[in-house]
């Protein structure tokens, strides 16, 4: 066997259709993800706008947590000494905490369907535990990349929906 030194620069070199395909691969992804948007999120006919968009996977959406949470009505708070995550809406509590899926709902344990993360600094969680949170159904809408929340009692008029 002989050493890389020794061998001619043709051998070490990838064969040109090798590159070119790579090349065309890297420039459809870059260009699909350039020219791609990210998914929106309505909350009560209202559309939401967040600094960090939702992540949707054909499964579901995970959606930022605050931003949620405040068009919905309610209040979530961070204690960072015990990395804690609560969100309040009238009388139901909902505590968790990053990267796990035991949580804590008006006192019982409860099991989330995924565990919530974070991403640039900010809480995403499933739209699963959106929906236990508040009692709202959640929709995503894969043809129009739409996240549509809807918080039972909530009445909003004169407001045009975003769906379509």
């Amino acid at each position: 066997m002989r050493s890389i030194v020794n061998r001619p620069l043709s051998e070490l070199v990838p064969d040109g259709r090798l590159i070119v395909a790579t090349f065309v691969t890297a420039l459809a992804a870059s260009l699909a993800l350039a020219l791609s948007t990210p998914a929106t999120i309505s909350v009560d006919g209202q559309r939401l706008a967040s600094d960090v968009a939702p992540v949707t996977t054909p499964a579901g959406a995970y959606l930022p947590l605050r931003a949620v949470s405040d068009a919905a009505g309610a209040r979530t708070a961070y204690d960072a000494k015990s990395g804690q995550i609560t969100v309040r809406r009238g009388t139901d509590v909902l505590a968790m905490h990053i990267g796990t899926t035991a949580a804590n709902m008006n006192g019982h344990r409860v099991t989330l369907a995924s565990a919530p993360f974070a991403v640039r600094g900010r809480v995403l969680v499933s739209s699963a535990t959106i929906a236990r949170a508040f009692g709202s159904s959640v929709r995503y809408d894969v043809r129009h990349d739409r996240v549509v929340v809807r918080t039972p009692g909530v009445v909003v008029a004169g407001a045009a929906d975003d769906e379509p």
